[in-house]
């Protein structure tokens, strides 16, 4: 079967205002007319990635094998290298890997969990990741998190801070206070997390940490900023919390350095590495180390259904599925968003990932990337 068709699509969420307005989706149709969904990482709305799929990944897999899925994706690897790769590139090859699973599914007859292997599990617990709270007070970091875990029925709550990366140390003081309130909330046997989205030098973070030790906290996320992989490992190394990284690593090589570094829980994003294709390396990697593998995930529909078919073939799963703040906006577009019953996500045994479209809201809704024809490269050609 034959690929006829790569489209990359630029979609309004929820009501199409606030945080991440928009996201970034592929669509690729074989020659049957059989349809596959991929999501590259929205950040920045990812028009960058989707320009990539409509330039340079589109006219290079139009008229291929569906089948010769994993040789056509590293050979276009290999190609993009000169964009760096990490970031716009690899976020665009993950919407087509996961599109490409996606199709494969349908095209077979099977989830696209059976043919990664089977399920541990069907229905997994999730936990409640709730963001913005450097600029909360401590009542008000209290009240979100009462809210959410009410609304939610989460297996455990991380709060993340969102802070301005250009300074470190803001206010340590109050950082801590914020985390006790939260402890305090939940009670002592609550699983927390604590993601400080890389807002400490090593010695602000050795200081946070104990105190979240003190306190009982699960793990500590990205203490400082990513691209020091050095200090983070020194981090990791000095601390008994567990310090967790990798939703800003975007290779199989680097997620190895971090490894290698002394971070024992790492967190690559399917949407912005490699897709299901890639998570399942990162699998085979964390569990020939021993680390711990809790993908940052934190879009509501296309990503997150890939992200739990492989979450559901992990042997060791150690932590819940991450939910993050406003899966709603997945409404209406998908008529079956990231919405967890009694604290879980049930697997999907429809063929494919399972993710349900709404193409009239879609029509309405979504924006085609493209790029004259004379601006295309030709498949074959060199860069």
């Amino acid at each position: 079967m034959k690929i006829a068709k790569v489209e990359a699509l630029s979609v309004a969420m929820g009501d199409g205002t606030g945080w991440m307005p928009t996201s970034a989706f592929v669509r690729i149709t074989a020659e049957d007319g059989t349809v596959g969904w991929g999501e590259a990482s929205p950040m920045l709305g990812g028009i960058a990635s989707l320009g990539v799929v409509a330039r340079d990944i589109a006219p290079f897999l139009e008229g291929k094998e569906v089948l010769d899925h994993a040789v056509l994706l590293d050979t276009l690897m290999h190609r993009l290298v000169k964009l760096g790769p990490e970031g716009i590139a690899t976020a665009a090859l993950a919407a087509c890997d996961i599109a490409l699973w996606d199709l494969k599914g349908k095209l077979l007859g099977q989830p696209v969990y059976k043919l990664l292997g089977g399920a541990w599990r069907t229905r997994l617990p999730c936990y409640s990741s709730i963001g913005g709270n450097a600029a909360r007070s401590v009542d008000e970091v209290v009240r979100e998190v009462a809210r959410r875990v009410e609304a939610e029925q989460p297996a455990a709550v991380k709060i993340r801070w969102d802070g301005d990366r250009t300074r470190c140390d803001v206010d340590i003081p109050g950082d801590i206070a914020k985390a006790r309130a939260v402890r305090e909330l939940l009670g002592p046997d609550a699983v927390i997390g604590f993601d400080a989205n890389n807002g400490y030098s090593v010695g602000g973070a050795i200081r946070v940490g104990r105190a979240l030790e003190d306190l009982g906290y699960s793990w500590f996320e990205e203490p400082v900023q990513h691209y020091h992989v050095g200090a983070m490992g020194e981090v990791a190394q000095r601390l008994d919390i567990t310090v967790s990284a990798g939703e800003q690593t975007y290779t199989l090589q680097a997620l190895k350095d971090l490894i290698l570094s002394g971070v024992r829980m790492v967190q690559p994003d399917i949407i912005k590495m490699g897709g299901i294709t890639g998570m399942m390396q990162c699998a085979a990697l964390t569990h020939a180390h021993g680390v711990e593998l809790v993908p940052h995930q934190t879009q509501p529909a296309v990503g997150h259904f890939a992200n739990i078919h492989v979450l559901s073939t992990i042997m060791h799963m150690t932590r819940p599925v991450e939910l993050a703040d406003r899966w709603d906006r997945g409404r209406p577009v998908f008529r079956n968003p990231a919405e967890p019953v009694n604290g879980h996500f049930t697997l999907s045994d429809a063929p494919g990932l399972g993710v349900i479209v709404d193409e009239d809201e879609l029509a309405n809704r979504a924006t085609a990337i493209t790029v004259a024809q004379e601006q295309r490269p030709p498949a074959s050609g060199q860069y």
